[in-house]
């Protein structure tokens, strides 16, 4: 009897229909990239120095350039290791005397400049930008710069605790359902974002908005591999998450015409309720309805998909189930760790994520800014994950998927260890290898997530995927604060860890089976039974077409 995937041969694996399916799924994925990215710009920290009253007036007095007005006006850069008082600390000096001359007005009150007393900014600061970030609004500067990172934090912690909803709700009410929920209210969070009056409100929108918009993102995700067939899975897996890395760069460049947060977070909001039309161009998974009982749903939705596809209908489809499945699967945590092979497979996935999202932000950081332009800088790092993208699409169908991912992962954590040993003045080699690095890590974090959706079972793919990739969230939290303690101790104690990681993610890889032309796993048993020359076929799932007999009369 044929499977899904033999019935999504005969309507066409990747026809019109998976086609429309698939670029409608590509606008929830690129409107995802500036909610996990979206900081860079709305959180960019500007240079800023102390409001002080009388400045601007004794400057204009003075006819200054701004130029002299800072050098007569702000404090130096202060001693190795300590924060800027030009930017935190200001002179405590009346600017509103009229004894003050315009050459060098602060001669008068000291010999030396540094013998002045220096006090806080207590009248606020003044940013040398045209646009506006939230840290430009709220003052998220000097003492309070650390709740820019805590503006961060809630959304990535918001998408490790949806991780373990959001994932149950997909397997146990269905994937369309799940994904046209978070969608809205995704968006819906976006747009009060950009209206929020206070800094509380920002972490409360910032939190909420993380519970959903992952599990929508890995909804769709989802949903596409279930709807096209074998020999199109992993290309339109690679393809959608290129999709993100499009939504990067169109990022870049919103940004650049919006300067302004507020607006610029509306722009990026609105565009997410497009992905509403889902409700009219996706149906629910197949596979995830056969998996429910939801039989006479399913057969509708193939004959849709025939139509859609123009081929002909299948005559008197009907569906079968073998004796051994007697009831709908339901979804458990538990089915997670339930059998040896799914147990294995699940802490193995766990730590790829972990170990993924540790190099990929940590790199990044310990990097550093380049100094140039933000809106370029920004631009072509997102370029350099195409070539990731394009280097799987040319390797999977050679290699298989296993044996890339190993090597990504070695690749990355041996660019970790070479740089240990670089010289900081060669700039232009650690960034070479820095990038290498990054190239390779991008390479994993695209082939990890279609790992893990080709090792789990329908009723609970969902779920499998998101619980695993918590631990990418959970690393995003962490990150931060494992690299710049470190660098505290020694300035290549990261790279040592990050090397490790890389390292050891490699050898477990290779304990995984590899999934290359198999059929996506219907049941538990169908899992344990992955990568055996011949696999059983109790407990499977199947499609079965009876055609009807026409009688003489």
């Amino acid at each position: 009897m044929p499977t899904v995937d033999d019935i999504l041969e005969q309507v066409s694996e990747f026809g019109r229909f998976q086609k429309q399916a698939f670029l409608t799924l590509c606008l929830l994925s690129a409107a995802f990239a500036p909610i996990y990215v979206g900081i860079v710009f709305l959180a960019f920290t500007p240079d800023h120095r102390c409001l002080s009253p009388g400045v601007a007036e004794l400057s204009r007095r003075c006819g200054w350039s701004l130029a002299e007005e800072l050098n007569y006006t702000v404090p130096g850069p202060g001693a190795m290791g300590e924060a800027f008082p030009r930017q935190c600390r200001g002179y405590e000096v009346d600017w509103n005397r009229s004894a003050l001359s315009c050459v060098d007005p602060l001669a008068g009150l000291a010999t030396n400049r540094s013998h002045l007393p220096l006090g806080p900014c207590r009248h606020g600061w003044v940013y040398d930008t045209h646009g506006s970030s939230i840290v430009t609004e709220f003052n998220l500067v000097c003492d309070d710069s650390w709740k820019v990172d805590l503006f961060q934090s809630c959304v990535n912690l918001g998408f490790f605790l949806g991780s373990l909803g959001v994932g149950y709700i997909a397997d146990r009410f269905g994937r369309k359902l799940c994904l046209l929920a978070t969608s809205l209210i995704s968006a819906v969070l976006g747009v009060l974002t950009a209206v929020a009056q206070d800094y509380p409100s920002l972490l409360l929108f910032r939190l909420l908005q993380g519970l959903v918009s992952k599990g929508s993102w890995t909804s769709g995700y989802v949903l596409i591999t279930e709807f096209v067939g074998l020999g199109y899975r992993r290309t339109v897996a690679i393809l959608y998450q290129m999709a993100f890395t499009v939504g990067l760069l169109l990022l870049s460049g919103v940004a650049y015409a919006i300067p302004h947060w507020r607006w610029l977070q509306l722009a990026i909001s609105l565009p997410a309720f497009l992905s509403l039309l889902c409700y009219w161009c996706v149906p629910e998974s197949p596979r995830w309805l056969l998996s429910q009982k939801r039989n006479t749903q399913v057969i509708k939705i193939m004959d849709h998909i025939a139509q859609k596809n123009g081929k002909s209908p299948l005559a008197d489809l009907k569906l079968s189930l073998e004796e051994d499945v007697t009831e709908k699967l339901s979804p458990s945590f538990a089915d997670l760790f339930r059998t040896p092979h799914l147990r294995k497979y699940t802490f193995i996935l766990m730590y790829l994520w972990f170990t993924s999202s540790v190099l990929y932000q940590g790199l990044i950081m310990h990097v550093g800014a380049t100094g140039g332009n933000l809106y370029l800088d920004f631009f072509y790092s997102a370029l350099v994950e195409f070539p990731a993208a394009f280097i799987i699409l040319a390797t999977t169908d050679r290699c298989g998927l296993i044996r890339p991912l190993a090597a990504s992962n070695l690749v990355a954590g041996a660019a970790c260890f070479v740089m240990i040993f670089l010289s900081r003045d060669l700039h232009w080699l650690n960034i070479t290898v820095a990038c290498v690095g990054r190239m390779g890590i991008t390479i994993v974090f695209q082939m990890v997530c279609l790992v893990n959706a080709e090792l789990y079972p329908t009723f609970i793919r969902n779920l499998g995927v998101m619980v695993c990739s918590s631990l990418c969230d959970l690393g995003g939290i962490i990150t931060p604060f494992l690299v710049f303690r470190l660098m505290e101790v020694w300035q290549g104690l990261p790279l040592i860890l990050f090397a490790v990681l890389g390292l050891a993610a490699g050898g477990m890889t290779l304990l995984l089976p590899e999934t290359e032309r198999v059929t996506l796993p219907e049941t538990i048993e169908d899992v344990e039974n992955l990568g055996r020359i011949a696999k059983p076929k109790e407990n499977m799932i199947y499609l079965q077409i009876q055609t009807s007999e026409r009688t003489g009369t």
